[in-house]
């Protein structure tokens, strides 16, 4: 807990908004409700492996993660790097090291969505195929994924909050969950990663809902 509390203090005190999870499984709920631009992951979790979350992580998404454990072999920290972390970092750490160490992976991952946001996002409907294309790549959608993505696509820009969502596009929405809404809204992005790993143009508005950017 004290490392913890350590790195989120060093954290915000560069101002940066960070989110502490104690678990794996408390991890994937917040990765559900929130759009975090990197990782800070320790090997050892509570309930389960960092390598296997990690790799987790990786078949759906190119979020930055930065390992910081205890665990210094070298066999270690070629197997974190190889499985997808963007950098490793060993205990004991300097604080003001490993916040000089996020602003590097983050000036890596960052600009590539910067440069690409005076695009236009690229949707192209058919309804009557029930078809989405994406960068003129069609989409394998599932029925409420592609009801998701046609209601943002026909107002993007606006926020629509989870209550929203669920009754226009589920059939029964008083018999489904809010999480039902974050689950299939986690694999939509992963879908449109796939096509765009560099860009993620559904933005989550913390505690609110979600949106369609209107640019990429």
């Amino acid at each position: 807990m004290g490392i913890a509390e350590n790195i989120t203090y060093a954290l915000k005190t560069e101002g940066y908004d960070v989110v502490w999870c104690s678990t794996a499984e408390k991890a994937r709920e917040q990765q559900l409700l929130n759009d975090f631009n990197l990782i800070i992951m320790d090997i050892g979790l509570p309930d389960g492996n960092g390598f296997d979350f990690c790799k987790e992580i990786r078949r759906t998404s190119t979020i930055p993660i930065i390992f910081l454990t205890a665990r210094s072999s070298e066999i270690d920290r070629v197997v974190g790097l190889e499985i997808g972390a963007d950098d490793y970092v060993v205990k004991p750490f300097s604080p003001r090291e490993l916040c000089a160490r996020v602003r590097a992976v983050l000036r890596r991952s960052v600009p590539s969505i910067s440069e690409s946001e005076t695009k236009p996002v690229q949707f192209d409907v058919n309804s009557e195929r029930h078809e989405i294309r994406y960068h003129g790549t069609s989409l394998d959608l599932s029925r409420y994924e592609y009801r998701l993505l046609e209601l943002f696509i026909q107002q993007p820009g606006r926020v629509f909050t989870r209550d929203q969502l669920m009754d226009q596009v589920w059939e029964e929405p008083e018999a489904s969950l809010d999480r039902t809404v974050d689950t299939h809204i986690k694999m939509l992005r992963a879908k449109l990663k796939k096509i765009t790993p560099e860009f993620d143009p559904i933005k989550t508005h913390r505690g609110i809902g979600y949106s369609l950017k209107e640019t990429e």
